[in-house]
């Protein structure tokens, strides 16, 4: 079954674009295809303090993956990259990759590790705007 998935994207480390380009071709080859892929967004640090500005990025992806897999499978793309730490109880920190499942089709998810949609995303322009850029 093919799922349209939405991700956020962002790095404040190292290469940004590069980090953000590498992560968007290990996506297409593991995820599936990248249909549409928005403009790369300078931002500010959201939830912490850190001299170092995010580039973030929104992508639609069409994907044959389950939600499970999808998510062991961009989790697994991040600690490839370099990603030591996942956020925990919202201590956020400087991170060369992130990858954000936003929405799986109109699927909700409701898991102590996993929710869909993203529960933050409206509260975030980093992901909004980049994701109203590429949204039909």
């Amino acid at each position: 079954m093919s799922h349209i998935v939405y991700l956020g994207l962002g790095s404040n480390l190292g290469n940004r674009k590069a980090i953000l380009n590498e992560a968007i071709a290990l996506i297409f080859e593991r995820v599936g295809e990248v249909i549409r892929q928005s403009s790369f967004l300078e931002t500010k640090p959201w939830g912490f303090e850190s001299p170092n500005q995010f580039l973030n990025a929104c992508l639609c992806v069409n994907t044959e993956l389950a939600p499970r897999q999808l998510l062991e499978t961009t989790q697994a793309v991040e600690k490839e990259m370099g990603r030591a730490h996942k956020t925990v109880n919202r201590k956020y920190q400087d991170r060369i990759i992130d990858i954000d499942i936003l929405m799986i089709d109109d699927l909700k998810i409701d898991e102590p590790d996993f929710k869909v949609p993203h529960p933050l995303m409206k509260e975030r322009d980093f992901v909004m705007i980049p994701l109203k850029e590429i949204m039909p």
